[in-house]
């Protein structure tokens, strides 16, 4: 196994939580864990990430992370609300400083009218910052790549969280 380039994403969020002596914890639904699998990546990430909730089905998102039913039933789990109920959760739920969560259709099959295949909702939550980003990577592609839109989205959440932390400098 080849360890990864030190200019990673990663490997950035874990030098800024460290910097304000912050947490993260995770809640992934459509990534699979990816985005805690990055963060793990670099050695000493247990100083910051606490860890994630991979929160595929609606019943976890809703039992465990406190997702109201009735968000699921009527926005859905793809959804603005579903990822920042899903951040806040994960976040009192380790009692971490910062959350990300994310959701979304990763394809091939899942789409639904007005919910294409590469829609994704990054929800960030912690001091100062609440916010939630709507993405459609590929859109218009004939052919979805699962594994890229999972890669899109990680990468994604780890900007986001970088950004929202080099602000806070």
């Amino acid at each position: 196994m080849t360890q990864r380039d030190p200019g990673t994403p990663q490997r950035r969020v874990g030098e800024l939580l460290r910097h304000h002596h912050a947490t993260l914890a995770t809640a992934e639904s459509c990534t699979g864990g990816l985005i805690g699998s990055l963060l793990t990546d670099v050695s000493g990430s247990s100083d910051y990430y606490l860890g994630g909730v991979i929160a595929y089905s609606n019943q976890v998102k809703e039992h465990t992370l406190g997702v109201q039913s009735e968000v699921l039933t009527t926005a859905g789990a793809v959804s603005q609300e579903a990822a920042l109920q899903m951040a806040h959760g994960v976040q009192h739920l380790l009692g971490a400083d910062y959350a990300l969560a994310v959701t979304g259709i990763a394809g091939p099959t899942g789409a639904t009218p007005g919910k294409p295949v590469g829609l994704v909702y990054i929800a960030l939550v912690g001091p100062g910052v609440e916010h939630c980003e709507r993405h459609v990577w590929e859109e218009g592609s004939h052919v979805p790549d699962r594994e890229w839109n999972k890669i899109l989205t990680a990468r994604r959440a780890l900007y986001a969280l970088i950004e929202a932390l080099e602000e806070r400098a």
